[in-house]
């Protein structure tokens, strides 16, 4: 999943197909979660193409890491988010920056 290196600040929404590659699914993987979580609510064009904000590619970060990276069922994941958005958003920023680190201390290793 890549979704750090393609979210553009100056960018405003992002198209089905842009946020599945992000995480390297299907797009109807995109529309199940939009379907089973309702703090995802993408804007619609005239054509009816869905646009996602920033925010709704955090939120899709969110679940990406409680259902494939903590092994969570999507109704876990739901009450997880419904229940203490704040404190799950505060814990996996924690996890992304310990892997960083991780991942630091690694590479210098590697260079010892």
């Amino acid at each position: 999943m890549d979704s750090e290196k393609k979210i553009r600040p100056d960018k405003m929404f992002y198209s089905i197909g842009e946020v599945a590659a992000m995480f390297n699914v299907n797009t109807s993987l995109i529309r199940y979660w939009e379907n089973e979580f309702d703090v995802i609510k993408p804007q619609k064009n005239k054509k009816g193409n869905r646009l996602f904000t920033q925010k709704d590619i955090e939120t899709f970060h969110l679940i990406w890491h409680l259902v494939k990276e903590r092994g969570m069922t999507l109704s876990g994941a739901k009450k997880k988010i419904k229940d203490n958005r704040t404190e799950t958003e505060h814990n996996f920023e924690l996890v992304k920056k310990l892997n960083e680190i991780k991942s630091l201390l690694i590479e210098i290793r590697d260079e010892l």
